[in-house]
Order: structure tokens, then C-alpha cells, then sequence
């Protein structure tokens, strides 16, 4: 089990809850697949659980928040341009990139472009307000997956494998009687 898991830890979303929990954070390109472990009750001993199907929903994030709690964007949003106007200038210094823009008005106000993110305007460029000004750097999603686990008792499917067993030897009886009277039938129309 250790190794199907490949050392992900799981823990409890609350701790008054136990079918709610947690995994991660993931690094995305190593986990494009998750095991959930599931321990099974045994009705035997818990009366409140009965044998049948019991609905799993799995859900995943991935990605992080875009918006911080006093309102301001984080690291993972699209630089977006302050007003519309005309880029006049485009500055890099170590890897943060500047773009002015000069608003109709005559005045110019700047949006700082962090490193790692790629500048989608050049200068001279008309961007409309609120326009991308870099490349959005958040490749996040969301996925989900439905399935159900069915809870069988071992002695339930021993039951039923001699019920099958049964039904398959009395049909067997039965084709071979059926036989056995068309020859005695055959039989008796040669006199």
C-alpha cells in the first residue's frame, strides 16, 4: 500500500469529520494520478454500516487563490493594464519588466511586470482598460470524479458462487435428461 500511495499523506479536513480529507499540496507533473487508500467497515462489528453501494466524490484543486483577503491580486494573475492609452515605453531591469502607458489625457501611469512572465504588448500599442498586459501564469483547474464502492460480504459471494454452482448443474441435468428422452423417444418410433 506504501508504495501504491508514493509517500502522499493524507489528513482529515476537520477534525470532527472522517469522510472529508485532504491531500497536499501535489506537485503537478509526478501526481497526474492519485490512489486513494479506503479501509472498509465491517457491519459485524459497526451496526450502523450495511452491506451495499456507497458513493465516493474525489475532488481536486489545483492551482492557488488569485485574490489575497484584503482584496489585492496574487503572483498568479495576468498584469493587466491600470487605463487604456498607448504603450509609450517598455523598461526590463533584472527580470521585471515596466510598461508605461500614456492615457489620452497626456498623463502616463506604469504597470510593473514580475520576472517569469512573458510581455504580450510593444510599444506603440493601443490596450484598451483592464487589457492583458503579460501572460497569465496560473495553470490551474479543478477535477472531479464520481464512482461508487460497493461493501460485500465475503460469505454473501460464497453463497452465491454455490447458488450459480446449483443453477449450472441442474441445467447440465436437464439437457442431459432431455437427450436421454429423445432417445428413448427415437427408440421406440423404429418398431
Amino acid at each position: 500500500m506504501k508504495e501504491e500511495l508514493g509517500g502522499v499523506f493524507y489528513q482529515k479536513y476537520k477534525p470532527d469529520t472522517d469522510n472529508i480529507i485532504v491531500v497536499g499540496p501535489l506537485p503537478g507533473d509526478k501526481h497526474q494520478e492519485i490512489i486513494f487508500p479506503v479501509l472498509s467497515p465491517d457491519p459485524a462489528t459497526d451496526k450502523t454500516i450495511h452491506f451495499g453501494k456507497y458513493s465516493v466524490h474525489a475532488g481536486g484543486n489545483r492551482g492557488r487563490g488569485q485574490i489575497y483577503p484584503t482584496g489585492d491580486k496574487t503572483n498568479v494573475n495576468a498584469v493587466t493594464a491600470p487605463s487604456a492609452g498607448q504603450v509609450s515605453q517598455i523598461s526590463e531591469a533584472n527580470g521585471v519588466s515596466t510598461v508605461t502607458i500614456k492615457k489620452a489625457d497626456g498623463s502616463a501611469v506604469s504597470a510593473t511586470i514580475p520576472a517569469g512572465l512573458q510581455v504580450l504588448v510593444s510599444e506603440g500599442q493601443e490596450v484598451a482598460d483592464g487589457a492583458a498586459l503579460s501572460s497569465d501564469p496560473n495553470v490551474g483547474g479543478f477535477g472531479q470524479k464520481d464512482t461508487e464502492i460497493v461493501l460485500q460480504s465475503s460469505t454473501r459471494i460464497k453463497w452465491l458462487m454455490v447458488f450459480f454452482t446449483a443453477i449450472m448443474l441442474s441445467q447440465t441435468l436437464l439437457i442431459l435428461k432431455k437427450k436421454q428422452v429423445e432417445k428413448v423417444q427415437a427408440a421406440e418410433m423404429n418398431f
